[in-house]
């Protein structure tokens, strides 16, 4: 992987910081799992453009999610699967995902390896169509926003971001950004600053900000002067607040797989019907079901509604009353759990 990454710094910093981000064997899905997971998508997309699921969500958001986000939709969102046997079930989106840059570079890697000409030419293909796609979707983005101008500069914003787990992907979308004629910057955002409508970092004027951070909102005294451009629409953000309100907050979970709500906002039949089959049965936690909740807590994965990576997550086979009580005086939603399928290698 050291060629496709560039350097062996940079392989070095991939497997100090990474070491366990790439499985060790091939994971395979099938086609029609593939297409299950499409209209899935495609159905979330049909559902969130109506305007009573809008007005439903961000009547129920911060103000800032319902400021207008200047035509930007959001890059990388996830669309999180548990796969086993035929079955698939969608478990969470998030609209920061990280890993593109890396799988890019895996693909790259895959290339170097097959010994098969034709695979090696399908790879290679594939691999520069993704970086390319990759850099459309920025451009995409700023044309959205109405800028009549070209894109220059694009700052990659994360908290600490040389801390961060996925720091060195972040440095793989500058050298990529940079490979395609843009100047980029990788800042925390207490390093960014408003300034006669122009959001800065340092000396570098910022075009776009590719936004890493999890305070989704802007809340944090260190994004303020990014919120303060955002909310001036002196910088194009994606993703932003309010893709992350219509999208990721987990309370939309439940919303997507409740037959009666989905029928009151006027969604079809067929798209309803693929929502209740393929999303794991989710449900804000209430303490008027405390009760029942409690009882079948086995069965149950409890999540903050605003949470990410994993933390504050619960599996309710392993909560004791004291957390039971934290997750009741809390913004929690409760998920069927799926179990993933199993990748047996070799015989038993």
């Amino acid at each position: 992987m050291t060629t496709a990454l560039g350097s062996s710094a940079m392989a070095e910093l991939v497997e100090e910081r990474c070491p366990y981000l790439f499985s060790a064997r091939p994971v395979f899905i099938s086609d029609e799992q593939t297409e299950r997971m499409a209209s899935v998508v495609r159905a979330v997309e049909s559902v969130v453009a109506l305007p009573a699921y809008r007005d439903r969500v961000l009547g129920e958001a911060l103000p800032i999610a319902r400021h207008d986000p200047g035509g930007a939709k959001g890059v990388f969102f996830g669309y999180d699967f548990h796969v086993r046997d035929n079955e698939v079930g969608l478990i969470e989106i998030n609209t920061n995902a990280g890993g593109a840059m890396l799988n890019a570079v895996m693909a790259k890697a895959h290339h170097a390896c097959c010994i098969d000409t034709a695979q090696a030419a399908t790879t290679a293909i594939s691999s520069r169509a993704l970086e390319k796609g990759i850099v459309d979707m920025f451009y995409a983005e700023w044309r959205l926003s109405g800028r009549d101008r070209p894109l220059q500069t694009i700052a990659i914003v994360d908290a600490a971001p040389e801390e961060q787990y996925l720091y060195p992907e972040f440095l793989l979308f500058k050298q990529l950004f940079e490979r395609h004629g843009l100047r980029a910057v990788i800042a925390d955002p207490a390093e960014l600053q408003l300034r006669d409508g122009v959001l800065w970092h340092h000396d570098t004027a910022i075009d776009l900000v590719y936004n890493r951070l999890t305070d989704f909102m802007l809340e944090l005294p260190a994004s303020a002067a990014l919120r303060a451009a955002y909310l001036e629409h002196a910088v194009v953000l994606t993703p932003h607040p309010q893709a992350h309100a219509l999208y990721a907050d987990k309370r939309n979970l439940a919303l997507l797989c409740d037959a009666k709500l989905l029928d009151a906002l006027g969604v079809a039949p067929s798209t309803r019907d693929v929502l209740l089959a393929n999303i794991q049965h989710t449900e804000v936690v209430d303490v008027a079901h405390a009760d029942r909740l409690w009882s079948e807590r086995r069965r149950l994965f409890f999540k903050p509604t605003d949470g990410y990576g994993g933390r504050a997550a619960y599996r309710g086979d392993k909560i004791t009353k004291r957390v039971w009580n934290e997750i009741l005086a809390g913004s929690y939603v409760a998920q069927a759990i799926m179990v993933p399928g199993d990748r047996v290698i070799g015989s038993r």
